[in-house]
């Protein structure tokens, strides 16, 4: 996937060593530009798919990001080396805590975790200037889309697991109208809800 990537958010993703949020098998692939597994059927993104959907967020230092599906934390620490606050939503308690155990060791300050379903969002610190998906929903969950700011972008990608998924950015307009784009066609594990 070739497209262009800020400056900002190159030097974020050289700032996260991604060999610490890989499986110890799989630290030889650590640095190759692919979606390597990281138990519990979750995948950790591959790395230029993290850029291009971080870009996608235009997150400023002052930004409050919602992230849907922590997974290893990877994502995690690349947006919390972007935007002011940074809430992540996991719903399996082991993920979570290995998670939590990296982006603390790593030092960062302004990540908070919670285990939970993630499309119920984050009601408590609504709203959001960004939020992110890392796992594909069949659709886009309105609950999330009613969390984000006038102007916010939201990042998901859409669509069953054994059908094309397409990645999605949507813009909350000014008068709360949300605008949706087509970024390509991708690959990504299914959110999986509680909830029908």
């Amino acid at each position: 996937m070739s497209h262009e990537i800020p400056a900002e958010v190159t030097r974020a993703m050289r700032a996260v060593p991604r060999e610490q949020f890989v499986p110890r098998d799989l630290l030889p692939q650590a640095h190759e530009d692919k979606a390597l597994p990281i138990g519990h059927d979750q995948t950790i993104s591959q790395p230029s798919l993290v850029a291009f959907m971080t870009a996608q967020l235009a997150l400023t230092p002052f930004s409050r990001v919602l992230e849907i599906g922590t997974g290893s934390g990877y994502q995690t620490a690349i947006l919390a080396e972007l935007a002011d606050k940074v809430y992540s939503i996991e719903r399996i308690p082991e993920l979570s805590a290995a998670a939590q155990q990296r982006l603390a060791m790593l030092g960062y300050k302004n990540i908070t975790l919670r285990i939970d379903d993630g499309v119920h969002g984050w009601p408590e610190a609504v709203p959001f200037d960004a939020i992110i998906l890392t796992a594909a929903a069949q659709a886009v969950p309105h609950r999330l889309l009613a969390q984000l700011k006038i102007g916010g972008r939201l990042v998901a990608p859409e669509g069953r697991s054994d059908e094309n998924q397409t990645l999605l950015l949507v813009e909350k307009t000014p008068t709360g109208d949300m605008r949706r784009f087509d970024l390509g066609a991708v690959r990504f594990v299914p959110l999986i809800s509680g909830e029908p």
